[in-house]
């Protein structure tokens, strides 16, 4: 009997038991919207409420910059903090539980360790934090680097687990030390992995600053909740708008880490870019090619 063939005619085709859990799926949907108390009354009346509530945040307030400042300030502190206790901590658990590198023994506590970071969503880390240390920044960053343990010790692994143990023999062979073959072996094939894994939980930890602000734990998430007890919706809107202004800057500052850290790309080369090679790769200086 000759091996079956795919259909090519109908590349999306799905199997009797997808279609089958696509309804199942599609079923719970509709009965999950019934007793949620959804309707279209009261989504007609949030689109007034949300209208009459965006037009008292404009025009933006700007009477209290100095607070919005120190509230700003103590967010990237705590970001960068976080982040970096994070990715310190996360290299050497991700490194113990790679189950490609490592032994059973070893690799499940690691592996333990991480999944309980990711456990609890950081707003409630950040409030066992509160009450463990008290309100302020080091609940924060304490909070923050649980988060980003939990999140890049997990891509940190599968990316280790992913690699290519034809290098890692090669350089075992040659008598080199554990330390070496991490370094020489490991390391240069997930490199590129883990500088954008860290610059992006580097932005994800300035966006849950605001967020374990509010519960106590620093940041600009408490002078955001303080605006909006007080009703002061003008304060608020220069807050968020602050807050969405900070996060395009992060994700430009991302891009040129990687581009010097990836493309061996030099911060004058970076300066001297003109808008027509916007969207061209850049040549190191001297290659004509």
């Amino acid at each position: 009997m000759p091996p079956a063939t795919p259909d090519h005619t109908r590349p999306f085709a799905l199997s009797t038991k997808a279609k089958l859990g696509l309804v199942l799926v599609v079923i719970y949907a509709i009965f999950a919207a019934t007793q949620l108390g959804f309707s279209w009354d009261r989504f007609e009346a949030g689109l007034g409420h949300g209208a009459r509530f965006l037009a008292r945040m404009f025009p933006p307030s700007t009477e209290r910059l100095g607070i919005l400042w120190q509230g700003i300030s103590e967010s990237l502190e705590i970001a960068v903090l976080a982040s970096t206790a994070g990715i310190l901590l996360s290299l050497p658990l991700s490194l113990l539980a790679a189950r490609n590198l490592m032994p059973v023994w070893a690799t499940w506590p690691a592996r333990a360790v991480i999944s309980l970071c990711r456990a609890l969503h950081p707003v409630i880390v950040a409030i066992l934090f509160v009450k463990a240390v008290g309100f302020g920044a080091l609940a924060g960053v304490l909070a923050l680097t649980v988060a980003s343990i939990g999140f890049i010790g997990k891509l940190f692994t599968e990316s280790i687990e992913e690699i290519s143990l034809k290098q890692v023999e090669a350089i075992r062979a040659s008598g080199a030390s554990f330390a070496n073959v991490i370094t020489f072996g490991v390391l240069p094939q997930v490199f590129a992995r883990f500088v954008g894994f860290s610059t992006y939980q580097l932005d994800s930890n300035l966006r849950n600053s605001t967020m374990v602000g509010i519960v106590g734990a620093g940041g600009i998430g408490g002078t955001l909740f303080s605006a909006f007890q007080r009703f002061d919706y003008d304060f608020v809107a220069t807050i968020l708008i602050t807050i969405i202004a900070i996060i395009m800057l992060g994700e430009v500052l991302a891009r040129i880490v990687r581009s010097i850290l990836l493309d061996n790309i030099t911060l004058g080369q970076l300066l001297k870019r003109t808008p027509r090679g916007v969207s061209e790769t850049l040549r190191p200086e001297g290659d004509d090619a």
